[in-house]
């Protein structure tokens, strides 16, 4: 775990809490060591910034990770809204395709 990068990023987070990329960038260095942590702060993101796109694929294939497939589901088909609303395609292909791979498997 690079200790010192995660220690700038919880001060980017002190620094200015309401963007998004700082608690984003955060939940992404955690998800290489700490898929607890990394979990909680993917879904800070999704209660406080709804319409922070990326958020939701992170989070939806770490709970399909886990199992939690309802879980993944949801969060992909929150992510489909919020990329829609943003007019982001890129992201909206992503997770409807992750979506429906997922409903597929069950």
């Amino acid at each position: 775990m690079n200790n010192k990068l995660i220690e700038q990023l919880e001060r980017f987070v002190q620094e200015d809490p309401d963007d998004p990329f700082n608690l984003y960038a955060l939940a992404l260095e955690y998800l290489k060591t700490d898929t607890t942590k990394a979990q909680s702060l993917f879904e800070q993101l999704t209660d406080r910034h709804k319409d922070y796109v990326p958020t939701y694929y992170q989070l939806g294939q770490l709970y399909a990770e886990q199992g939690r497939t309802e879980e993944a589901i949801q969060t992909f088909e929150r992510g489909v809204v919020a990329a829609r609303n943003a007019g982001d395609n890129k992201a909206l292909r992503e997770m409807e395709g992750a979506r429906l791979a997922l409903l597929y498997d069950n």
